[in-house]
């Protein structure tokens, strides 16, 4: 009988900590602010910056000579090809709003979606100002 009500435990916790994530991502999805342009760095270096409103793809050179393919399509970005040997990066999908980014650790590689106006600074005040 002990055994039974921890397993209803278990499941009580399990089902509230998905729920908590399933509203949080609803709540980015809803109302995430869209993002204005991409921003590419590699090995911790901004080599590029790419508006979300101009379609195009570009080889991105990685840290030691891999290679990424960066689509930019429709207002979002994805990375449909690349060198390293798990492509978790190519598994990412399609990022378009604020905050969102792909990594390619392999290659050392961030591609990171900025508001409008940003030069990759958060420019949120965090805490309290007095």
């Amino acid at each position: 009988m002990k055994q039974l009500q921890k397993y209803r435990t278990d499941l009580l916790v399990l089902a509230g900590l998905a729920l908590i994530g399933l509203l949080l991502g609803l709540g980015l999805l809803l109302f995430g602010q869209q993002g204005g342009q991409v921003q590419v760095r590699v090995a911790g270096e901004v080599v590029a910056n790419w508006p979300l409103s101009r379609d195009g793809t570009y080889t991105i050179e990685g840290a030691d000579g891999g290679t990424n393919i960066l689509v930019i399509e429709d207002g979002r970005a994805c990375i449909t090809e690349a060198s390293c040997p798990d492509g978790l990066c190519v598994g990412m999908g399609w990022i378009s709003r604020s905050g969102q980014s792909i990594v390619c650790l392999p290659n050392q590689v961030v591609v990171e979606i900025l508001s409008d106006g940003t030069d990759g600074e958060d420019t949120d005040v965090d805490g309290v100002a007095g």
